[in-house]
């Protein structure tokens, strides 16, 4: 008598629900694969990526994508780059010389500002960072919410400058570092003149029920898209009248 064979069954189809578990787990898997890919091209280290810049450059005048501060941050240590990025109409720049670091503080590859996003800036150096980062936010930030809460644009930011040889106030942990205004890649933004001639001031109106709190509150938020820390009265007194906006290492919105 022949031996007898194992006939494997088909396999069945998958229950519907189950089946759905599958593609789910599939889906939740690659997103979080792709965020994952996107989140080290976007923050890793330069050294270890190519320039984005060469593929997708800035652009001031677009709101920017996920790779916007990686494309800001690249502009600091390619000056011709910045030259290219920091044209009009969004904003008019007059490039200055280098400040050779002494104690930490010093400058290289900075304009100096005369205007951004419509509006009179004034600023006699700031990096090249800062600059873009700066003319982005008025132009895709601070001028549409004026317009939403005011019905005019903003004519002149007012601020309390850029470069400030000194180390970091308000915070006692890092009283010892060096300030990111030490390097001109911070600028602390006091308020706003509208197109009326009406000011906007952080330091009065900052949380007022008031379409001017409304505005500060937006921006404020809005900045941090484009800066790496933004500070603002309510993070600690020695910010109480102004917005502390800077491109340097650290990330921090508050």
């Amino acid at each position: 008598m022949a031996p007898s064979r194992e006939h494997k069954l088909p396999r069945q189809p998958l229950p519907g629900a189950r089946r759905q578990r599958r593609v789910r787990l599939r889906a939740i898997l690659f997103a979080l694969i792709a965020a994952i890919a996107l989140s080290f091209a976007a923050f890793a280290p330069p050294r270890l990526l190519p320039r984005v810049s060469t593929l997708w450059p800035l652009d001031l005048a677009k709101p920017g994508g996920w790779l916007i501060d990686r494309q800001i941050s690249e502009l600091g240590a390619d000056r011709e780059l910045c030259q290219q990025v920091l044209t009009g109409p969004e904003v008019n720049v007059i490039a200055i010389g280098d400040r050779p670091m002494v104690a930490g503080c010093g400058w290289n590859n900075a304009v100096q500002l005369a205007s951004a996003g419509g509006a009179r800036v004034d600023l006699a150096v700031a990096s090249c960072g800062v600059s873009a980062a700066l003319a982005m936010w008025l132009t895709h930030v601070v001028q549409p919410m004026a317009l939403s809460h005011f019905g005019q644009k903003i004519s002149r930011l007012e601020h309390l400058g850029s470069f400030a040889c000194r180390n970091i106030r308000g915070n006692l942990r890092r009283a010892s570092h060096r300030s990111q205004h030490a390097t001109a890649n911070a600028i602390d933004v006091a308020g706003f003149v509208l197109a009326d001639g009406r000011h906007v001031v952080v330091k009065k109106q900052w949380n007022a029920p008031s379409a001017e709190g409304r505005f500060l509150a937006a921006i404020h938020d809005g900045a941090c898209r484009y800066f790496r820390v933004v500070l603002g009265p309510d993070y600690n007194p020695a910010h109480n009248d102004h917005f502390h906006l800077d491109r340097g290492r650290w990330r921090a919105c508050r």
